[in-house]
C-alpha cells in the first residue's frame, strides 16, 4: 500500500453475536488484512441474504456479510465451516445471513452498475464464457459508444480484457469469430432469484431457503 493513503479498516463491533465476553471492540488494519487475518478468497465467497421474514433478497460477498453481522444488522443462519481469527476473537464465516429488521424490497429493476452487470453475467466473459474474478473483467459496450451505443442493460456485458481488445471499436456483425453467449437483459427480481437458485443448487445450506421444487434432484 502506498504511503500517505489511509489504511483500509474493518470495524469489529461489540454488538455481534460472535463477540467473546471481555474482548474489546477493535479495528483490523490493512496490515492485518495483508498478513492473512482476512483471506481474500474466503472474503469473496457468495453469501445468501435473507429478509427478516426468511425471504431470499440478495447475494453479497462474505466481507459485506461479516460487516452486517458484526454491526448487529444481521445474524448468521448458516456457516461456511471456516473461522475468522482476530486476536482473541473467532468468528464463523457465514454462508447465509438474515436481516434482523424487515426491509421492504421494491419489485423493480436494480440500479445499473458494474457490480450488478458482473452479477447478472455471473462473472463470465460474454464472448468467450471464461469465468474470472471481478478485477479480471471489464465492461464492454456491445455497440461501441463511438458508434452510438448507450450505457444500458441491453448494451453492457461483462468481458475479459483479451476479448475487449480483440473486439475494439467494431460491431459484432463485422466480426466472424465473436458473438454473445447470452442476450443481455435488465437485472430484474426474476433474474436475481434465478441466479440465487443457480448458486444455491449445489449448497445444501442455501437450498432450504430458495424454494426449490420438490421434484428437483438434490445437488
Amino acid at each position: 500500500m502506498q504511503s500517505g493513503k489511509k489504511r483500509k479498516q474493518v470495524l469489529i463491533g461489540k454488538r455481534h453475536a460472535g463477540h467473546l465476553p471481555g474482548s474489546p471492540a477493535r479495528v483490523l488494519t490493512g496490515t492485518e488484512v495483508r498478513a492473512g487475518v482476512f483471506r481474500q478468497s474466503a472474503m469473496q465467497t457468495p453469501v445468501l441474504v435473507l429478509n427478516a421474514s426468511y425471504e431470499p433478497i440478495n447475494i453479497c460477498g462474505a466481507r459485506r456479510a461479516l460487516v452486517l453481522v458484526l454491526k448487529g444488522v444481521a445474524r448468521t443462519e448458516e456457516e461456511q465451516g471456516q473461522m475468522l481469527h482476530a486476536a482473541r476473537m473467532r468468528v464463523p464465516m457465514p454462508s447465509v445471513i438474515r436481516l434482523l429488521e424487515y426491509r421492504r424490497i421494491p419489485h423493480q429493476t436494480r440500479a445499473l452498475s458494474r457490480k450488478n452487470i458482473l452479477l447478472r453475467d455471473r462473472n463470465s466473459c460474454q464472448y468467450c464464457d471464461m469465468v474470472l474474478t471481478a478485477s479480471e473483467l471489464t465492461l464492454d459496450h456491445v455497440i461501441p459508444r463511438s458508434r452510438g451505443g448507450l450505457s444500458t442493460w441491453e448494451n453492457l456485458v461483462a468481458c475479459c480484457h483479451s476479448c475487449n481488445r480483440r473486439k475494439g471499436n467494431q460491431l459484432l456483425h463485422e466480426l466472424t469469430d465473436m458473438k454473445l453467449k447470452r442476450e443481455p437483459r435488465p437485472f430484474s427480481l426474476h433474474t436475481s432469484r434465478h441466479i440465487m437458485r443457480m448458486i444455491g443448487s449445489a449448497d445444501a445450506a442455501w437450498r432450504k431457503y430458495l424454494y426449490f421444487e420438490h421434484n428437483e434432484p438434490a445437488a
